[in-house]
């Protein structure tokens, strides 16, 4: 059994001012948690059902607890409508240092992503197109909230993210001869564009885009065009599906 005191932790860690003064986080699914069992990531606390201990192997190497809880209990301390069978609290990783320079292959620069859904989406997108580095602003969504968690299906902890402002990135850009690109709606048909392997990508707000600062800044501005007849088409994409199509372009292009 657990305590409410342990429960109390969970529902707090949905709080970034919480999981900051506890530098804990949360991963909740089974698949989630089994690759986090399997990562470098250290997990303070690990609640699994006898149904997860059936299923799947423990590696007890980075966990500094281990708790067997009923359903009923995983699912009052859940954070998730239909939990499954395990719930690791893990500790949160220090933070990373910025490479001294971008290496030959695309990077993403997220500016104010704001819905966890689309930056856990991204991550997924970043992984699956082999993008190393995601480099995001101090106002974009906090990357353990645990809903990013959720969409990135695993993918976070394969990604090297880092948080830092527009002019720190452009400097190490600058100096490592990395041309920054930009999305809006107005930019060049990215489908006639010639795209460069190493290249930042800058990525902007769910409902501003990208800020004016940022904009000054950038060498090339990039465009999804929209190819609707209707006369009522769609005004814009959503930015995680609008990073994916920008993605597949670049690496379509080596």
């Amino acid at each position: 059994m657990i305590g409410k005191n342990t429960i109390k932790l969970i529902k707090s860690l949905a709080l970034k001012k919480y999981r900051t003064k506890e530098k804990l986080f949360l991963v909740e699914g089974d698949k989630l948690v089994t690759e986090v069992i399997n990562s470098q990531l250290i997990i303070s606390q690990l609640l699994v059902t006898l149904q997860f201990r059936e299923n799947y192997e423990i590696d007890l190497k980075n966990i500094e607890n281990i708790l067997e809880v009923d359903s009923a209990t995983l699912k009052k301390a859940s954070l998730l409508q239909n939990p499954q069978n395990s719930i690791a609290i893990c500790r949160l990783p220090n933070k990373r240092e910025l490479p001294p320079k971008l290496n030959n292959s695309l990077s993403v620069f997220l500016d104010g992503i704001q819905d966890p859904g689309n930056l856990g989406t991204i991550i997924r997108i970043c992984d699956w197109f082999g993008i190393e580095n995601i480099f995001a602003s101090p106002d974009t969504v906090d990357l353990y909230n645990p809903k990013v968690i959720q969409a990135s299906m695993g993918s976070f902890n394969r990604i090297a993210f880092y948080e830092c402002s527009f002019n720190t990135i452009h400097k190490i850009a600058k100096e490592s001869s990395t041309p920054i690109f930009g999305a809006f709606m107005d930019g060049a048909n990215i489908y006639t564009e010639t795209l460069p392997q190493n290249t930042l990508l800058v990525m902007g707000n769910e409902g501003k885009g990208i800020r004016k600062d940022v904009e000054e800044l950038i060498d090339r501005r990039i465009s999804i065009p929209n190819l609707s007849t209707n006369a009522s088409k769609a005004e814009s994409l959503n930015v995680s599906v609008a990073t994916a199509i920008i993605c597949s372009e670049f690496k379509r292009a080596l």
